[in-house]
């Protein structure tokens, strides 16, 4: 599958970091409510998550190496 279409077209890729702006403050709030450790640590990796989602334009258009 070739992404290269979408990552490098500005309306597109700015209303995807958009999305993923929204999330990443969804689950900010999220961690700033829980109780338990492991409802932490998914919060945790969900963030991991929407960064790496933040960093794909780079993949897919240098390589791994930014990724």
């Amino acid at each position: 599958m070739n992404l290269k279409p979408f990552v490098n077209n500005p309306e597109l890729w700015n209303a995807f970091l958009e999305e993923i702006d929204k999330q990443i403050e969804s689950v900010n709030k999220q961690i700033a409510q829980l109780d338990e450790p492991k409802d932490l640590y998914r919060c945790q990796g969900d963030l991991r998550t929407l960064n790496k989602m933040k960093k794909l334009r780079d993949k897919i258009n240098y390589g791994s190496q930014h990724g």
